[in-house]
């Protein structure tokens, strides 16, 4: 955040980024860029004001931005005030047919129009939806199996209404191109027999960036980005090194399915996607108009 006890800048100072950011904002002008929000960011009152602000300066300055936001942690909350049990497996909320309605009013619901509220107070004009508008996002059960360590062998865990995008019409986002509108998106997809599907967020968002081919997908996350085995930030990889790191254990825990997420979009047609630590002030606007922030991660380097 900004020092409140520091001296304003320089006018000339501002002038001068603004100059800076010039060829930045020409090489971006016209291209979709998709954004996802979540993680502890999205309950910081202060730095999910400053995220609306920084959406529509993209929309201002001529970009086309896309968000899809998550929510587990507010989820998680709502469960716990309806004393509505949840339990995890590997990572995931396992989704029975009651816990699913309570996704879908939090996530399609409070958070998405507060988000919509927020880029609309700082000037912009969102339009909030869920995968379900317009069969946006159609899904299918997601599938996992895990091996019985006394066994061996694979078992079908069963999710409930966990989802996995199947497709994905961006004939519904080509709707917004070229107008005011700044779309913002719930991760609820929808199955062929019309049930409601949990999708993560990361994953949604991924899918929705290769699906409209975005120059650039932004996960935003809480941590800076993809770490070395000394601790220190790695700007840029390949997606074959990314890969390396997995396999020798550089990369684990959480960050292998946002890496595997990004990898994924960067497949199907973005040009490249980056991990942004998303409770850095402005850190959008960092990687897209200034030197860069977080770890990028392009086909080839």
């Amino acid at each position: 955040m900004t020092d409140p006890k520091a001296p304003p800048p320089i006018p000339a100072n501002k002038a001068s980024v603004l100059s800076e950011a010039l060829p930045y904002f020409r090489r971006y002008s016209g291209k979709k860029i998709v954004v996802k929000y979540g993680g502890h960011a999205m309950g910081d009152e202060a730095i999910a004001d400053m995220f609306a602000r920084d959406v529509v300066l993209l929309k201002q300055v001529g970009v086309e931005p896309i968000v899809v936001h998550g929510g587990g942690p507010q989820i998680g909350q709502m469960l716990d005030r309806l004393k509505i049990k949840s339990s995890f497996i590997d990572g995931l909320r396992v989704t029975d047919k009651e816990t699913v309605e309570i996704v879908e009013m939090v996530l399609s619901g409070s958070i998405n129009k507060q988000l919509v509220g927020a880029i609309n107070n700082a000037g912009g004009l969102a339009i909030g939806l869920s995968g379900k508008d317009g069969n946006l996002i159609r899904a299918r059960k997601l599938r996992r199996t895990k091996a019985d360590p006394d066994s061996n062998i694979e078992k079908i865990l069963d999710l409930g209404f966990v989802g996995e995008p199947r497709e994905i019409n961006a004939r519904v986002l080509e709707i917004f191109e070229s107008s005011d509108i700044i779309p913002v998106i719930a991760p609820i997809g929808v199955g062929d027999a019309g049930e409601t599907y949990n999708i993560n967020a990361d994953t949604a968002a991924g899918a929705v960036a290769a699906a409209v081919g975005a120059t650039r997908f932004l996960l935003l996350t809480d941590v800076a980005g993809v770490l070395d085995k000394q601790k220190k930030l790695i700007p840029e990889l390949s997606i074959a090194q990314a890969k390396a790191l997995i396999a020798d254990g550089t990369i684990s825990g959480g960050m292998i399915p946002k890496i595997e997420t990004c990898i994924e979009a960067v497949e199907g047609g973005v040009e490249a996607a980056v991990i942004i630590d998303g409770r850095v002030p402005h850190s959008i606007l960092l990687e897209l108009f200034a030197e860069g922030a977080g770890t990028l991660i392009r086909a080839n380097t």
